[in-house]
């Protein structure tokens, strides 16, 4: 006779300072995830808008702000801009490899050059080689670490240049985090390339989304995801695409004098501390 699947229990955490949004604040509702289901409950909460980091499912549950908004890439019907086009004839020499999720030195040296390069001042720059194994390692549901090296002319793995762990789910794969060499002089918009990617290997597989994680409007750092066409947001009346209008005219919002379009991925995958407040 089999165990009775229990409800999981939810917590709030305090108030802390928005990482996205100057001046606000932000709270998040969490449960663990464990068991034999931790795979399924963690598939139906990134349904409904959760996003993983290690061993707990998150969302934001904030009282007076609703900018986080959970947005995800229809793979099979989407169609790269001239821009991603050229991202991927340039990095169509990259290998490609689906690790197990375990941390190696290697990783940890490209993320350290990432975070001082792109984020010197984010909750992640202090991190060590065991917080960086602590993210990578501790998953309780089907994960894999994706690295991405230069051909080499001896046959060896070549240089590693970025890697992105990621959450298989039944209807698609979810970005946890990714990270690259943030200076390759012939590799820009390698950030793009992992998406990219991401989103060739979904459609491969017959998988119908990629999960980006939040896109914020107004964080000039999230701007990027509304690139990747046709996109869908989860509201209240379920996912919902961008219309072709709308996602037109918030590409052309980020991309005026004064915004910033980052090449890169979001943070907000990034491990954090869940304490009920």
């Amino acid at each position: 006779m089999t165990a009775p699947i229990r409800f999981p229990r939810f917590f709030v955490t305090s108030p802390a300072p928005c990482p996205y949004l100057p001046g606000r604040s932000e709270r998040k509702v969490f449960t663990e995830l464990k068991g034999p289901h931790a795979d399924q409950l963690n598939e139906a909460l990134g349904r409904i808008g959760f996003r993983r980091s290690q061993t707990v499912a998150y969302r934001p549950s904030c009282l007076d702000c609703k900018a986080c908004v959970s947005v995800r890439v229809v793979a099979e019907q989407f169609q790269p801009s001239n821009t991603q086009r050229r991202i991927l004839n340039r990095n169509r020499d990259l290998i490609a490899t689906e690790c197990r999720p375990w941390a190696t030195d290697e990783q940890f040296d490209l993320l350290q050059t990432y975070l001082a390069a792109r984020h010197p001042d984010g909750g992640m720059a202090a991190m060590d080689e065991m917080d960086y194994a602590d993210m990578v390692e501790h998953t309780p549901v089907s994960s894999c670490l994706v690295e991405y090296r230069e051909p080499s002319a001896s046959g060896e793995p070549g240089r590693l240049v970025g890697a992105c762990l990621t959450d298989r789910q039944g209807d698609g794969l979810s970005m946890i985090y990714s990270f690259y060499d943030p200076e390759h002089e012939k590799r820009a918009g390698l950030g793009n390339y992992i998406i990219l990617d991401h989103i060739r290997r979904a459609a491969a597989e017959g998988l119908s989304y990629v999960y980006l994680g939040y896109w914020v409007e107004g964080s000039a750092r999230m701007q990027y995801k509304v690139r990747f066409r046709p996109l869908e947001k989860l509201t209240r009346d379920g996912w919902m695409r961008f219309s072709e209008a709308e996602q037109r005219d918030l590409i052309v919002h980020a991309t005026q004098p004064g915004q910033k379009l980052e090449s890169g991925s979001g943070k907000d995958g990034q491990p954090a501390r869940f304490e009920p407040g």
